[in-house]
């Protein structure tokens, strides 16, 4: 299997709601990108970079095909990195009130 083919897979799984996500996750499920970022499209190759991108937000995760079971980690990986810009996408939501251009300031006492 190819290395581009997986991140596809997965990357379509997620759109079609095939794994269990949150409200939230849901909504955002749609915008994910999975970009296969290394040098060759061989799963065997020694350096696999796997991009998830959500968003201005993203992940660089890296292997070697030495690995036991490395597509299912990968596809495991691809899944936790979602989540996780999610969470980062939600507190900058919030923090920022839905302006992701404001500041913040601190001030003395």
């Amino acid at each position: 299997m190819k290395v581009s083919e997986l991140c596809k897979m997965v990357q379509e799984s997620i759109r079609s709601g095939q794994y269990p996500l949150e409200n939230e996750q849901r909504d955002l499920a749609n915008s994910i990108q999975v970009i296969n970022r290394s040098s060759f499209d061989d799963l065997k190759s020694q350096d696999i970079k796997i991009e998830v991108r959500l968003q201005d937000l993203y992940v660089l995760n890296n292997y070697i095909s030495d690995m036991r079971h490395l597509p299912g980690i990968i596809e495991i990986d691809i899944l936790d990195s979602f989540k996780m810009l999610c969470r980062r996408l939600e507190r900058i939501d919030k923090s920022s009130g839905g302006n992701s251009n404001s500041t913040i300031s601190l001030k003395r006492q």
